[in-house]
């Protein structure tokens, strides 16, 4: 496959991951009796249709980046009592939050998908120190050890061990092991890098000189380690946002859409095999489907989390007040924090072409 096949296989993932987004608004809806007005697969100029039994419109659109699902009473007032807007707040609720749980749901079989092609996993379970390594004993680390957490974060592989370890960004880390099915605390544990001596190609390389096991695949293992990685993914995107809060990175570094597509031809290209391309370019869309998951749960004007928000508060007013608030209030935050969101979006998508064409 070349450059140009990669990048259609991009932006078709693209355009499934927001329709599986929309389908599951969709479903949700009808299983909530909320009346839904249109479903497309696609947008842009109208291709097809048919007007299903329930009413709805199922449509089929040119452009294949995405869909959408139009209820009824979703973004005015309607006297329809099926209307999104008369529906119970917990029946909303479901369906707003349905987009998000299909994507990570997706995410997550894509990365079963990818994994049932794996031999085996690497666990954070020690199986050896080399030469030198001064973190053996039994007032530190010991074979058989596993690492449960490090500086408060979950460890689900071996590589996680040196991430949260340089994450803490110190010489010392709150680390809590598992040993012989109890939980071993080593509370501002001294773990540096040092200079050992790799055995397989005799170069000096900087480690923590531990060796970690290896555990065969079966049916079980392979579920247990999708869902940690599907955690794993939350985590990043977590981490992420926390870095950007904090200055750790700019928003320059931020990549989207087109800086994502650029990456799976990269990654496909760079792929030993047309068969290694697709699973990496599937694993990289699981991490894309959970990051959108994510962040359309925060509770941002425009993004399902934000009308999950305003849901909640604007239920906890009417308890309070007796008064129900009047939507357009909630339709004025949308609209503005649309507006953001779009002008994020081609600043994003600027930086990412600048980067593509003077790398």
């Amino acid at each position: 496959m070349n450059t140009f096949l990669y990048i259609l296989f991009a932006i078709l993932i693209f355009g499934v991951l927001i329709a599986v987004h929309e389908l599951g608004h969709f479903l949700a809806a009808r299983l909530c009796g909320v009346k839904v007005l249109e479903f497309s697969m696609g947008m842009g100029p109208l291709l097809w249709h048919r007007q299903a039994k329930s009413g709805t419109q199922i449509s089929l659109r040119l452009l294949p980046i995405g869909g959408f699902c139009a209820m009824e009473g979703e973004d005015d007032e309607s006297d329809d009592p099926a209307a999104f807007n008369n529906a119970a707040p917990w029946k909303r609720l479901i369906i707003l939050a349905a987009g998000a749980t299909m994507n990570f749901l997706l995410g997550l079989l894509l990365v079963i998908v990818c994994f049932s092609q794996v031999e085996a996993f690497t666990t954070p379970t020690i199986t050896g120190f080399m030469d030198g390594c001064p973190y053996e004993g039994a007032d530190g680390l010991m074979e058989g050890d596993t690492f449960y957490r490090i500086n408060g974060e979950r460890t689900y592989f071996s590589s996680d061990v040196g991430t949260y370890l340089a994450r803490g960004g110190g010489d010392r880390a709150d680390i809590v092991l598992i040993r012989d099915g109890h939980k071993v605390r080593l509370d501002d544990y001294p773990m540096t890098l040092r200079e050992y001596t790799d055995p397989d190609t005799g170069e000096q390389t900087m480690k923590y000189g531990l060796y970690f096991g290896v555990k065969e695949t079966g049916l079980l293992a392979r579920m247990k380690y999708s869902w940690y990685c599907a955690m794993d993914f939350v985590r990043m995107v977590r981490l992420g946002l926390t870095d950007l809060i904090t200055g750790a990175v700019g928003m320059k570094q931020m990549t989207g859409v087109v800086g994502i597509v650029d990456m799976m031809a990269q990654v496909g290209n760079q792929s030993p095999t047309v068969l290694d391309a697709i699973l990496n370019i599937v694993y990289l869309a699981a991490f894309i489907a959970v990051n959108l998951a994510v962040m359309n749960l925060l509770p941002l004007p425009a993004l399902d989390g934000g009308r999950i928000f305003f849901l909640l508060v604007t239920w906890l007013l009417e308890r309070v007040f007796r008064r129900r608030i009047d939507p357009k209030y909630e339709g004025y935050v949308n609209t503005a924090g649309m507006v953001l969101l779009m002008g994020l979006m081609v600043y994003v998508m600027y930086n990412d072409i600048a980067r593509i064409i003077f790398k």
